[in-house]
């Protein structure tokens, strides 16, 4: 992690415009209270800083930055990109982002911009420069913040300048040899032959399906775009502000899927990332360990920071839950048990107008007289008690592969069935490793698998002959590999592979399916052969037949009624094991505790359905962090010191119903007890 950021940063986002200058002096106070160490500062203020096309205003922010470097307060500096003034967009039209049904999205929220657009990029760089050079050398200054969630509301627009950018994209992807583009695009299905690129348009409403790869492309084009303009930005920030790191914030969690994070993580100095749980769901926390697990595989392994979450309800979903007591800090110190080396929300005062006025604040509408405000106290306490854990980072035997353009491939559309969902399989295989104490990388199927010795490939509907190979020859040289189904279906161009499915994988897993069986909507069967009595399997079966696998699991009923609905191979010194249906999470634990017991792999001590565990390890030591989620106390075997309380732990730790523990762990005291 940079030296130029606090160790275990708290903070978040400070928007001092909104506010009266009286309010100012008491922002810095409460900081102070409350322990706040770095602030983001301003990410939406373009209109203040160039209120018009000719003119600047520095001195309020002059001000700001100044009067934070008093308080001891760092500044992670955003470049304000993020959402133009109303005079850009008023002078240049053309520069609004379409949506592919033709409407024209127009200014009074935010991101009203096209991606691709010249007219944005040109004043973008300027106040982009004018920022580096007036504040390069500023003391305050920590960090620089490039726009903000880019893509998040204007992630794919279809406009004309669009389609020139597209096409210009498309001649370098393909080497201006349109044949190669029909080849891939498969253009002899429907008459869509081109002869030329400039006929090429992006997929616009269409009276059908558009074409699946003009699709995938579209999607790899347009997150490619929006990369750019990072790119652009940080190469002036690193010209005329050596030394400052710089980071742009990711949106690593279930329902943003519209960048190739995995790809974008390594053009940062440093990964940030928000997170917001969906209020809707109860098992929030799971999503949360695996999208936090996920942006560690985006920053390579690395420490990476959280830049935004929330203390307690959104604004922005359809009943906007409030945080109960002590998931704030529960949630907060997950994320740093995944390794998050900063704990950053959205916002640090809740604004009173505006489009998020009803989103919460670290400090509240209510003040500092409420719980909110008094768990935020607590948890900058909690955050200084482990702060010595900053820096190290899990380091895990297991991984889950995921990658982006799969997820884009898997969602496309005249699919077998509406009910195969990309993140699913994924997100149900790491609760169960999770809850069976098995710490998990989420990585790209491109990355070095030597040192894991359980691979688990879920959904991977599109994968290349490089990533195949490597996953076969993880499990030739001693892993187990676990292959869910609609995996190995097709390669880059969204073409599926002859021969039988899955593909890519067949002869590693020794099967072939003759024919893909879906199941109807609420339609359940049974499968037996994991372990006593059967469990529940919905969505998918297959007519699947064995080529030197064997059965370990069989359908009881359905379209695949007596057929293999799990398999296992002998791969080299490894296995291959292949999952034909969706297994209940009863037959996802039962599988997941196999597959554990055949590695052999390291079970974290205490671990549970409610019981989080995590290790985070550095060049001499060592944290144990226990998130216990449940409504009863967990107790962890585990020697050395409890952080958050001081206590020494011998033999056993005692965590109650909702409460948190990070220990660095006596490694000689547990051998010692082995």
């Amino acid at each position: 992690m940079p030296t130029s950021l606090p160790a275990l940063a708290f903070g978040g986002d400070y928007n001092p415009e909104q506010w009266p200058a009286a309010a100012h002096e008491e922002d810095r106070t409460l900081m102070g209270e409350a322990g706040v160490d770095l602030v983001t500062l301003g990410v939406f203020s373009w209109a203040w800083l160039q209120p018009t096309p000719d003119t600047w205003d520095f001195a309020w922010l002059d001000e700001q930055m100044d009067g934070l470097h008093a308080a001891g307060i760092k500044v992670d500096l955003a470049t304000a990109t993020a959402s133009p003034p109303p005079w850009l967009t008023h002078r240049h039209p053309e520069m609004l982002p379409v949506t592919h049904d033709g409407r024209t999205l127009f200014p009074g929220g935010r991101q009203a911009f096209c991606p691709s657009s010249p007219v944005y990029r040109e004043h973008a760089l300027a106040l982009c420069t004018a920022l580096a050079e007036r504040y390069h050398d500023h003391p305050a200054l920590a960090l620089w913040h490039v726009s903000n969630e880019l893509g998040c509301h204007n992630a794919r627009c279809y406009c004309d300048v669009s389609a020139a950018a597209f096409r210009t994209w498309l001649r370098r992807r393909y080497g201006e040899d349109v044949a190669r583009l029909n080849d891939a695009w498969g253009t002899a299905f429907w008459s869509q032959r081109y002869d030329d690129f400039e006929q090429v348009l992006p997929p616009r409403l269409a009276p059908t399906h558009a074409n699946p790869t003009q699709q995938l492309d579209f999607l790899r084009f347009s997150s490619d775009q929006l990369l750019d303009n990072f790119v652009v930005e940080r190469d002036v920030l690193h010209r005329i502000s050596p030394g400052v790191p710089v980071t742009t914030n990711f949106m690593v969690m279930r329902q943003t899927m519209e960048m190739d994070y995995l790809r974008w993580g390594r053009e940062l100095d440093v990964v940030s990332n928000d997170h917001y749980l969906i209020a809707a769901e109860e098992s929030g926390h799971r999503e949360l360990a695996f999208s936090a697990d996920l942006t560690r595989g985006t920053a390579d392994g690395r420490p990476w920071l959280l830049m935004e979450h929330s203390t307690s309800a959104v604004n922005w979903q359809p009943r906007n839950r409030a945080k109960r007591p002590g998931e704030m800090v529960r949630n907060s110190l997950a994320h740093v048990a995944h390794g998050a080396d900063a704990v950053l929300f959205f916002q640090w005062r809740a604004s009173r107008a505006g489009a998020e006025k009803f989103h919460s604040g670290l400090l509240p509408h209510a003040g500092t007289d409420t719980r909110q405000w008094r768990e935020v106290v607590e948890l900058s306490r909690v955050l200084d008690a482990v702060e010595e854990a900053a820096g190290s980072t899990p380091r895990n035997e297991a991984a889950v592969l995921f990658d982006y353009e799969a997820w884009w491939g898997c969602q496309l559309d005249s699919h077998p069935s509406i009910d195969v969902s990309y993140r699913d399989r994924a997100e149900d295989l790491h609760r169960a490793l999770s809850a069976q104490g098995v710490g998990v990388d989420v990585v790209h199927p491109g990355t070095d698998l030597s040192g894991y010795r359980l691979v688990v490939v879920p959904t991977l509907y599109l994968v290349s002959d490089e990533h195949a190979a490597a996953i076969a020859a993880a499990a030739e040289a001693g892993a187990t590999v676990v292959v869910t189904y609609f995996s190995g279906i097709v390669d880059e161009n969204d073409h599926v592979r002859l021969g039988g499915y899955p593909g890519a994988f067949r002869d590693l897993l020794g099967v072939r399916t003759t024919e893909l069986l879906p199941l109807l909507a609420g339609e359940t069967v049974q499968v037996d052969g994991l372990g006593t009595g059967t469990v529940t399997a919905d969505t998918w079966a297959e007519d699947l037949e064995l080529v030197g696998a064997e059965a370990v699991a069989t359908h009881l009923g359905g379209p695949a009624s007596g057929l293999p609905a799990v398999t296992r191979r002998e791969v080299g010194e490894g296995t291959a094991w292949y999952v034909a249906t969706r297994l209940d999470a009863v037959g996802t634990d039962r599988l997941v505790e196999r597959l554990v017991a055949e590695t052999g792999i390291e079970r974290l001590p205490g671990a549970g359905p409610l019981v989080e565990v995590t290790r985070r390890v550095g060049e001499d030591a060592q944290w144990l962090f226990v998130i216990n989620h449940g409504h009863a106390q967990a107790e962890v075997p585990v020697h050395g010191v409890e952080l958050v309380s001081g206590a020494d732990v011998t033999g056993s730790l005692v965590v109650p119903a909702g409460g948190v523990a990070v220990v660095r762990e006596d490694v000689t005291g547990q051998d010692r007890e082995a």
